[in-house]
């Protein structure tokens, strides 16, 4: 691996991803019982690199300068706010994680980038089943 690889910034964004995955696979799963869940769920444990240890070993997660939370990050009126918020994170981290692996190894890019699309579908999928 490059010396210059961004590792702090695979590892944040790895776990901004399936975090933001998380959520809303549980609101899916516990409030809605929507089987949209499963899709989730497996689209989550495709969230991985094989280069994990080594970014962990480069998390300062107690010197982020950005870890205080924004006023509108401590606002959410709804389950649908919550949804809303948590797909974009994930499909924006899944966009950082395409463009970082580009430096790495093009077949990760390509397998955030089809993560990003099929949680442009998803979002699609249940903005229609919590609009009902």
């Amino acid at each position: 691996m490059k010396s210059d690889f961004p590792l702090r910034t695979c590892d944040a964004n790895l776990n901004r991803l399936k975090e933001g995955i998380r959520v809303v696979e549980d609101i899916l799963r516990y409030e809605l019982n929507s089987s949209l869940a499963f899709k989730l769920k497996n689209l989550r444990h495709k969230c991985k690199v094989p280069n994990y240890e080594e970014i962990i070993k480069h998390r300062d997660s107690i010197n982020d300068i950005l870890k205080k939370s924004t006023k509108s990050e401590q606002n959410r009126k709804n389950l649908k706010d919550i949804i809303i918020s948590n797909l974009k994170r994930a499909e924006e981290s899944s966009r950082v994680l395409e463009e970082i692996y580009k430096l790495y190894d093009i077949s990760i890019a390509e397998n955030f980038k089809s993560i990003r699309y099929e949680l442009y579908s998803l979002e699609k999928e249940i903005l229609d089943l919590i609009n009902v």
